[in-house]
């Protein structure tokens, strides 16, 4: 009888019947984040470095917009991908060695420059607005004739006009100054260092024909920082499961218990 009552009044720990923090269930959730956020980081970066190449700048030619030493992420695209407006990376030997050039596309096959009326920048007789030019500065070209771009190729600017070796610097050139859309090998989607972010759409252009859209990069981005969450989310599970089990653990130690 001693012994049967002994087993009866016998304390029993609490918490037992139920499953506790950190369980199974908790586990596997945890892993499959790590896991889905793993696809999603490395498909992101993996993304980006086929979409994307990054350049350094190293001129103020196309200041303010991009300032010398600054890093770019610039799409990788085909020349007759490129509209009016579009900054772009190209290779052109008349101009610069082996060495990739960034300048705006200010001109496409078939369309005139001329510079300037009331100090602004004219395409097919209208009248560009230019806000990414330098504050106060006016789109002024003294020494630019009249210049009727050649089918598939284009004329290029620097957005410091007063400084930059573009297409008017070559107009003397066998191509007028025109660079073909075939050098073309990337359009400047952002400037990553300093973080300034994705380049404003030229807007001014609109009138003359359809912009370029933009590239990829702010899916790219979400995959990237989506992946990364979920990877921290899913490795922090654990620790913070342990620690709070471990809390109500200590709790119930403190509590009185029954008799």
């Amino acid at each position: 009888m001693g012994g049967e009552s002994a087993t009866r009044t016998a304390p029993r720990s609490g918490g037992t019947g139920s499953e506790p923090v950190g369980s199974r269930t908790g586990q596997r959730l945890s892993g499959l984040a790590v896991a889905l956020g793993l696809v999603l980081f490395l498909g992101g970066f993996g993304w980006g470095a086929v979409a994307y190449r990054p350049y350094t700048v190293p001129t103020s030619s196309m200041s303010p917009t991009i300032a010398a030493g600054d890093r770019v992420l610039a799409q990788r695209v085909d020349g007759s991908e490129v509209r009016r407006g579009d900054v772009v990376v190209f290779t052109d030997k008349s101009w610069v060695s082996n060495s990739a050039v960034v300048k705006r596309v200010v001109a496409v096959g078939g369309d005139t420059v001329a510079c300037c009326t009331n100090g602004k920048l004219t395409i097919n007789g209208k009248q560009i607005e230019e806000p990414y030019l330098p504050k106060g500065s006016l789109a002024e070209i003294t020494d630019i004739p009249t210049v009727t771009v050649p089918k598939g190729r284009l004329f290029l600017l620097g957005d410091e006009r007063q400084g930059s070796l573009d297409s008017t610097a070559h107009l003397t050139d066998a191509a007028g100054g025109t660079v073909a859309r075939s050098a073309v090998s990337a359009r400047v989607d952002a400037v990553v260092w300093p973080m300034n972010g994705m380049l404003k759409r030229p807007t001014g252009f609109e009138a003359l024909g359809t912009l370029s859209q933009p590239g990829p990069l702010r899916a790219v981005v979400g995959l990237i920082v989506a992946g990364a969450v979920l990877i921290l989310a899913g490795g922090a599970y654990g620790p913070i499961a342990k620690r709070v089990g471990g809390g109500r653990a200590r709790t119930r130690t403190e509590s009185p218990g029954a008799r």
